[in-house]
């Protein structure tokens, strides 16, 4: 395929990870190495950047700012929630997203996120084809939810579960300090997959972590969840459970009580409140002491605890997406396909359509999960386990983490 010379687009969509600026700084790096490549510029808050013609500059930043990105949580250039209408009925977005690029002959798109981004990215790809714009569009996996179809996993779900992991083992200790009862229940975020809320479980196969695990996948019953509750609270005076925000019953209700109060761009209910709810159901069935503990946003931005497997993954998920794209590649993903034959882990980056990966959910499998629909099998900690390894070395400066200071000049400012 003939080169092609043009500027490009990075943006960032969705719910922030720790890692997703690793992505980031894989793509920008990559891109202003690229000869055909002749101008990088970052949407500001994703696709309504580029509507709203706010566009950074990344040729403007030092060298130092864009390395420590990797190191830097949530969306260095700003992301949204933002669902562009089917073209075949509105395609106002999509004339103003044309004029964007003819302005700055924007020839390579980039957009790092997840199910919804995929969307994004999939009816602007096939919109530039059906109007003739030769422009290659890549889609940069990222979500701590780990739902996203086509690859192993997602850039920012190692270090999400390994955060986890780690603070159900700090809570256990906590929860085991005074010889009387207590039973702890933690909420974890994932509204229809269970990927991290069954990563709790690597918690237990350390040895210190919840004696109960619900996901999504499988429906929930309450008073069978009272009833394991109180039977290992009357054989040890304790009891630790992990529950994923997305539970839900038979009929497809939310158990949390927060469930109607307000959906996103996209109309996903805004989940919360279901620790404190299912803390105050035991504490009235069963008199215990209980602790609704609700981990919250701490998930996707605890960098202190981010996987270095993570880190360098996210990072070769935006590079791959440039080379790609410059090598003649378009209307694709970058997906993992690993291997975990003997114990031993490897990764490696392939092309997946977009097709196939916007608007699909990928739930944890039912074998993976026990049949009582309260804990996982060995087969899920034998595939998390190997994402979460690694300690990245952070810059500090008088011991807080050094993140990276961008200049975000705008193009408009030029």
């Amino acid at each position: 395929m003939s080169e092609l010379r043009g500027a490009c687009i990075i943006g960032q969509s969705g719910g922030p990870t720790s890692v997703i600026n690793a992505s980031a700084q894989g793509a920008i790096q990559a891109a202003l190495k690229a000869d055909c490549i002749t101008r990088v510029l970052g949407a500001a808050h994703g696709i309504k950047g580029v509507l709203e013609d706010k566009l950074y500059d990344m040729g403007q930043e030092s060298p130092e700012e864009l390395e420590l990105l990797q190191n830097t949580p949530s969306s260095a250039l700003g992301s949204c929630r933002y669902k562009l209408a089917d073209p075949d009925q509105d395609d106002t977005d999509y004339q103003r997203i044309l004029e964007i690029f003819q302005k700055y002959d924007v020839r390579y798109f980039f957009y790092n996120g997840g199910n919804d981004s995929m969307d994004t990215c999939n009816k602007i790809s096939k919109y530039m084809q059906k109007v003739g714009y030769e422009c290659r569009i890549m889609g940069i996996p990222k979500t701590i939810d780990n739902d996203l179809n086509g690859t192993d996993h997602c850039p920012g779900f190692a270090s999400a579960a390994k955060y986890i992991a780690t603070s159900c083992m700090e809570v256990w200790h906590d929860a085991h300090v005074y010889d009387t009862g207590m039973v702890t229940v933690i909420e974890i975020m994932g509204r229809h997959a269970g990927w991290l809320a069954g990563s709790a479980a690597l918690a237990t196969w350390a040895g210190f972590g919840p004696d109960l695990v619900y996901l999504p996948e499988v429906d929930f019953d309450m008073e069978k969840f009272i009833a394991d509750v109180q039977a290992i609270y009357d054989k040890t005076g304790k009891c630790m459970v992990a529950v994923s925000e997305g539970i839900h019953y038979a009929d497809g209700s939310f158990v949390s009580e927060a469930k109607t109060s307000a959906t996103d761009g996209f109309g996903h209910a805004q989940l919360g409140g279901l620790a404190t709810m299912l803390a105050e159901v035991i504490k009235q069935k069963t008199g215990a002491k209980v602790r609704g503990i609700e981990l919250s946003l701490l998930q996707r931005c605890g960098a202190h605890l981010a996987s270095h497997t993570d880190i360098e993954e996210a990072k070769m998920a935006g590079r791959v997406a440039v080379e790609a794209a410059v090598a003649g590649n378009t209307d694709k993903m970058v997906a993992f396909q690993c291997t975990r034959d003997g114990g031993k882990y490897e990764c490696k980056t392939v092309l997946e359509p977009l097709d196939i990966v916007a608007n699909f959910e990928k739930k944890v499998p039912r074998e993976w999960i026990n049949a009582e629909g309260n804990g996982v099998e060995q087969a899920f900690i034998d595939y998390v386990l190997p994402l979460i390894q690694g300690e990245p070395e952070r810059p500090k400066e008088h011991a807080l983490p050094r993140f990276a200071k961008l200049n975000k000049v705008l193009t408009t400012d030029l």
